[in-house]
C-alpha cells in the first residue's frame, strides 16, 4: 500500500518551520489598486435616484438630517463586508449559495421581485441621466436615455472584464463633483456639524417618510447581490486564487483586504450623501425651495441660488453616477438569477459563453430603457420599486445571516462576534423601515 507524502515546501500553509515573509511596505497606489467590489458597491449607491432622495432629504429638513449617514454607516459596512465574505469563501454569490441550501421557491421569489426592482430603478436612473444632460446641452432627453442605456449594456458585454472593471473604478470619481458642489454653497458649518453629531428627530409623516427613504436607499438588496459576485467573480479570473473554503490560505489576507475595501467604498458613498444633503440644506431649504423630487430638479433649481456653475457639476455627477450604477443594477439581476439557475455566469466570460446570463443583463437594461417610452412615468414607479427593495431587503439579509453560519457554506470561516451582531442590527433597521413604511402607506 503506498502513501501519498506532502511536500512541505510546496504547501507554505503546513509548513511551520518556514522562514515568516516581512510584510511589504505602504503603498498607497498599491492600495488603490486592492480597491474594486467595494469601491464600486459604495459609489454606486449614490445613483441618481439616491442623489434625489438626498437632495429632498436636505430641501426638507435642512442640515438636521445629516445624522442619518453616521447612523448607516456602520450598518451597511457591515453587510457588505458579509456578502463579499460569503462571494470569497465560496467562490459563488449569494443567489449561487441559496440555490443549493434552500427552498426553491425562496430563490425564485427573491430573484423576481430582485429583477423588476432593479429594472425600475434602471429606468429612473437613465430618466434622470437623460434629463441632467438635456439641462446641460439642450436637446431631446429622451434620445439620451436610449444612448446612455444601450452604452451601458454594450460596455457590459464586449469589454474586457479587467478594463471594464478599471472603468467602473475611475467613474465612482465622478462623485467628487458634489464635493465640489460644496464650495457654491454658502454652508453655515456649525449647524451642519451639529446635524451630522447630534440626532434630530421630528415626530412627522414627512420626517419618518425621508428616514425610511434613506436607508431604503443605503442598505439595497442589489449592492448585497452584486458584491458578493463581483468578489466570487475577481477569484475565477485569477489564477492564483481559489474560494477561501477549499483553500485556507492566505484568508486573513484577503478578510482584511475586503474589509478595508468595504469600508472605503461605503464611507465614501456616505462623504457624497452627506455633502449633497448639506448642498441641499444650504442652498435650496435655506431659501425655502423644498419641493424637489428628483436629482434633476434638485440640479435645475440650484442655477439661481449657486450659480450656473453649481448646476453644471451637480448635473454632471448625475451622468457619471448613473453610467456606474446602471450596470451594477443590470449586472446584479444578471448573477442572481443566472447563479440561482445555475448557468454559466460572469462579466469574464465571453457572450458566446455565457449568452442566457447576458441574456437577463440586457433585459433588464431594456425593459429599464423601454419604460421611458410609455406613460408610465418611472419617478412614480421608483416609489414602488423603494416599496420592493425594502420588502425584498429584509428576507435577503436573514438568510445572508444564516447562511454565514453554515459550515456546509462556510467551512472554518463561519462569521462571528462583533461583525456578525452588527448585521442582525443592520437586519433589524431594515425591518424596522419596511415596518414604518407600511404604516405610512396605509395611514
Amino acid at each position: 500500500m503506498t502513501h501519498n507524502k506532502v511536500d512541505h515546501r510546496k504547501t507554505p500553509e503546513l509548513n511551520h518551520s518556514a522562514p515568516k515573509k516581512a510584510p511589504d511596505p505602504f503603498s498607497l497606489r498599491g492600495f488603490l489598486k486592492t480597491l474594486g467590489p467595494g469601491l464600486v458597491t459604495g459609489a454606486s449607491d449614490d445613483d441618481p435616484s439616491g442623489i434625489g432622495t438626498y437632495s429632498q432629504a436636505g430641501a426638507q429638513l435642512g442640515y438636521g438630517i445629516g445624522w442619518t449617514m453616521l447612523l448607516t454607516f456602520p450598518l451597511m459596512a457591515a453587510i457588505q463586508e458579509i456578502s463579499g465574505r460569503v462571494g470569497r469563501v465560496t467562490g459563488r454569490g449569494i443567489a449561487g449559495n441559496v440555490c443549493r441550501h434552500y427552498p426553491a421557491w425562496v430563490l425564485n421569489i427573491i430573484v423576481a421581485l430582485l429583477f423588476i426592482a432593479n429594472t425600475i430603478n434602471i429606468a429612473a436612473d437613465l430618466a434622470a441621466m437623460g434629463d441632467a444632460l438635456r439641462l446641460l446641452i439642450g436637446g431631446p432627453g429622451f434620445l439620451y436615455v436610449l444612448v446612455f442605456g444601450v452604452t451601458s449594456v454594450l460596455a457590459q458585454i464586449f469589454l474586457d472584464y479587467k478594463r471594464y472593471s478599471a472603468v467602473l473604478k475611475w467613474l465612482t470619481l465622478s462623485l467628487f463633483a458634489y464635493v465640489a458642489a460644496l464650495i457654491f454653497a454658502k454652508v453655515s458649518w456649525g449647524d451642519a456639524l451639529r446635524g451630522i453629531v447630534i440626532p434630530q428627530i421630528q415626530w412627522t409623516s414627512a420626517f419618518l417618510t425621508t428616514l425610511v427613504a434613506i436607508l431604503g436607499t443605503t442598505i439595497s438588496p442589489y449592492l448585497f447581490f452584486w458584491q458578493a459576485s463581483q468578489e466570487a467573480e475577481d477569484q475565477r479570473v485569477d489564477a492564483r486564487k481559489q474560494p477561501l473554503a477549499e483553500n485556507h490560505y492566505g484568508a486573513k489576507k484577503e478578510f482584511h483586504r475586503i474589509r478595508a475595501d468595504t469600508i472605503v467604498g461605503m464611507a465614501f458613498s456616505n462623504l457624497i450623501a452627506i455633502s449633497i444633503i448639506i448642498t441641499a440644506a444650504a442652498t435650496l431649504n435655506a431659501t425655502g425651495k423644498t419641493d424637489i423630487e428628483t436629482s434633476a430638479q434638485a440640479a435645475e433649481a440650484l442655477r439661481p441660488i449657486a450659480g450656473v456653475f453649481a448646476e453644471f457639476i451637480f448635473a454632471l455627477g448625475i451622468i457619471g453616477t448613473g453610467l456606474l450604477a446602471v450596470p451594477v443594477l443590470a449586472g446584479s439581476a444578471a448573477y442572481a438569477i443566472g447563479e440561482g439557475r445555475q448557468w454559466t455566469v460572469g462579466l469574464a466570460r465571453k457572450p458566446r459563453e455565457a449568452a442566457a446570463f447576458y441574456g437577463v443583463l440586457a433585459l433588464s437594461a431594456g425593459i429599464g430603457i423601454l419604460l421611458n417610452f410609455t406613460p408610465i412615468s418611472p419617478i412614480s414607479a421608483l416609489y414602488w420599486s423603494a416599496v420592493i427593495n425594502g420588502v425584498l431587503a429584509v428576507p435577503v439579509m436573514v438568510l445572508l445571516m444564516f447562511i454565514v453560519r453554515r459550515r456546509d457554506v462556510m467551512n472554518k470561516f463561519v462569521i462571528t462576534g462583533p461583525l456578525y451582531w452588527l448585521g442582525w442590527l443592520s437586519t433589524a433597521a431594515m425591518a424596522v423601515c419596511v415596518v414604518a413604511m407600511g404604516v405610512g402607506f396605509f395611514v
